[in-house]
């Protein structure tokens, strides 16, 4: 908040507007009162979106207008985006879509807010502002609680209901706020109004917290999980996905644990992935994450293992590994499951050092055939565990290629 772009832009407002004119607001003020990580730097403003349009041009920044209907303009300085949002009422809304009014009044905007953790403001001198007089009591209690009336803001946007157990996951701690959860589980069939892409950014920003399983036993609970995800019947497996991953990964994979959420049964991950609207290459990890075959045990030589790495791929080796492991009711089997990792992370997966022109070479003739006596060959290869020696694949080839009529 303090880099000198972010001083660009706020000083090209107050140019424009006085040094009261713009505030940063939301999870830029909540992350520094944490003191955790800052990703994006949001701004509210009294100025119009024609002012700061005008305000950035004329400080010779680019001004985008991502949302000027709603007052959103976003300026790209120093390499970074900083959405300038102008200070609005609602006027009408739908659960998906609102009609606002532009305002000079913080208060005002503060009250049409999702979170009062997230309608903290601060100026550029560091001095905060909490219109709602609890905002930074909930920051650093880790109480999630709605601006006002729970259902109000629900029925502003049914993405709220989403929204409420990501921020929970994130930053929750003890028991949530009990009005919270109960305008959840009331309005949880506000969700289908959603659009597949929305549902899917906030799901994946809920499961990439380090420890989601609270707020996905909510989930649940309440009714919203099986709205977002019908064929979810347990969340055995996803609960002790997240515990190894702890253990083993130090990271959080939402692709992964969206996995662990979905029955191992063939086009589970296709149809979730068609459901969330998911691009081609997470539908198509997702699909084969949830694949049985080959079949993989805990107990692979690492022979075995070589060869399910290099017929599926690291990717999938490695993710199919984990999805077992969680599924395994052996505890102690998972130190085994934990040895064939290291092979999908560093095994250089090799190429057949062989192409048609030696199959050719070999005296087959151009056809289909080169195609069939390179995959007897590659076939033998692969049982004799990728030997990196050409001179023997060679003399295999010569005696597939005699051995073939033609």
């Amino acid at each position: 908040m303090s880099e000198p772009a972010t001083e660009e832009v706020m000083g090209a407002l107050a140019r424009a507007g006085g040094q009261d004119c713009a505030r940063f607001v939301g999870g830029c003020v909540r992350n520094t009162v944490l003191s955790q990580p800052v990703d994006d730097i949001d701004i509210a403003t009294t100025l119009t979106p024609e002012q700061v349009v005008k305000a950035l041009e004329t400080a010779y920044m680019r001004a985008v207008p991502t949302g000027i209907d709603h007052g959103t303009v976003t300026a790209l300085a120093g390499g970074r985006a900083f959405e300038i949002t102008t200070l609005r009422v609602d006027l009408k809304t739908d659960g998906r879509h609102a009609l606002v009014a532009f305002t000079d009044d913080w208060a005002r905007d503060a009250a049409r807010r999702d979170f009062r953790f997230n309608a903290l403001y601060a100026d550029r001198q560091g001095r905060l502002f909490d219109p709602t007089r609890h905002g930074l009591e909930d920051a650093r209690a880790g109480a999630v609680v709605f601006v006002g009336d729970p259902e109000a803001r629900i029925e502003e946007d049914a993405l709220r209901i989403l929204r409420f157990f990501r921020f929970l996951a994130w930053y929750g701690r003890g028991e949530p706020d009990a009005r919270a959860l109960a305008a959840c589980r009331k309005h949880s069939g506000l969700v289908d109004s959603l659009s597949a892409e929305r549902v899917a950014h906030e799901l994946f920003k809920l499961l990439s917290a380090e420890d989601p399983r609270a707020a996905v036993r909510l989930m649940a609970s309440s009714g919203v999980l099986a709205r977002l995800l019908p064929n979810v019947s347990s969340l055995q497996r996803f609960e002790a996905l997240v515990e190894i991953e702890g253990g083993v990964l130090f990271s959080s994979d939402a692709l992964i644990r969206l996995a662990a959420l979905l029955p191992g049964k063939p086009g589970a991950g296709r149809e979730a992935a068609q459901r969330l609207r998911l691009s081609r290459v997470q539908s198509d990890r997702l699909e084969a994450a949830l694949g049985a075959e080959p079949a993989l045990t805990s107990w692979m030589s690492p022979r075995q293992t070589r060869r399910a790495v290099w017929t599926i791929g690291a990717e999938t080796f490695r993710d199919r590994v984990l999805l077992a492991w969680a599924s395994s009711d052996r505890p102690a089997a998972g130190v085994q499951w934990r040895a064939l990792l290291p092979i999908a992370e560093t095994w250089p997966a090799p190429r057949l050092p062989l192409s048609g022109d030696d199959v050719m070479a070999a005296g087959v003739p151009p056809g289909p055939l080169v195609g069939k006596v390179l995959r007897e060959v590659e076939a033998w290869w692969i049982d004799q565990d990728f030997p990196d020696d050409r001179l023997s694949l060679i003399e295999r080839l010569k005696a597939v290629a005699q051995g073939m009529a033609y």
